[in-house]
């Protein structure tokens, strides 16, 4: 494969979050999805992805982590998430089937813009002739999907279907502990519970929550402790 006019991540304006990775993923009930997410990316597996699911269960985590995998390998990788590139023209596309890997999330975000739709439906077969990998992240199954161009929802179901699914309290707990570890503080196991208890049940919520946490702790030079979180969160 020649990659030498590949189109590259930091062009785009979009950049990968370092902490996206497969070992900071709390699996929970999502290994088989996590497990060929993790093939794709380098190439081995299904050649087309999709995984679903609400907002918190991992899918732009899951898409970020397959590029990561696929940078130390040398296999050119795009990130695309819809939330950022909608506002640009579809040419974009043109020229990624050449990359080894290419992960579109949010796909939900193109329904009913035409252009957009039937940009993404000839990307995809432009990469089933390079013989490359697609995965596709969105918030509902392919034909739950409202998009207009029947061709394009056919498409997004060749490959294997996933649901991500959220994380019990259990997982949960062990999420938020392993997000403490990677920004260098202990989080312990009954402050865990008490923020998983009493805050809301989005991941996505618990995360910048603990983020915000994380930040007045440093501030105040005081540990994340239960009387310091319900001091702080006005609980």
């Amino acid at each position: 494969m020649n990659s030498t006019n590949a189109p590259q991540q930091l062009p785009l304006g979009v950049s990968l979050r370092d902490e996206a990775r497969f070992e900071n993923y709390q699996v929970g009930d999502n290994g088989l999805a996590c497990g060929m997410i993790r093939q794709a990316a380098v190439g081995e597996g299904e050649q087309f992805l999709y995984v679903w699911g609400s907002e918190g269960v991992g899918c732009s985590h899951l898409l970020q982590a397959a590029c990561h995998v696929a940078e130390p390998l040398r296999r050119p990788a795009v990130y695309l998430p819809m939330s950022e590139i909608i506002h640009l023209s579809p040419v974009i596309l043109e020229g990624m089937e050449h990359l080894g890997l290419v992960c579109i999330d949010d796909i939900q975000l193109i329904a009913g813009h035409a252009v957009w739709e039937e940009a993404v439906f000839h990307l995809f077969n432009r990469i089933r002739q390079e013989n490359n990998t697609l995965i596709v992240g969105g918030n509902a199954a392919p034909r739950q999907l409202p998009i207009a161009l029947p061709d394009l929802v056919s498409r997004l179901s060749w490959g294997v279907v996933f649901q991500l699914l959220p994380l019990d309290d259990e997982n949960k707990i062990e999420a938020i502990k392993l997000r403490a570890n990677l920004r260098g503080f202990k989080l312990p196991d009954d402050v865990a519970k008490y923020l998983v208890h009493h805050a809301s049940r989005s991941m996505n919520d618990l995360c910048q929550m603990l983020d915000h946490l994380d930040k007045a702790s440093l501030t105040a030079q005081r540990k994340v402790t239960i009387p310091f979180i319900k001091q702080e969160m006005g609980w």
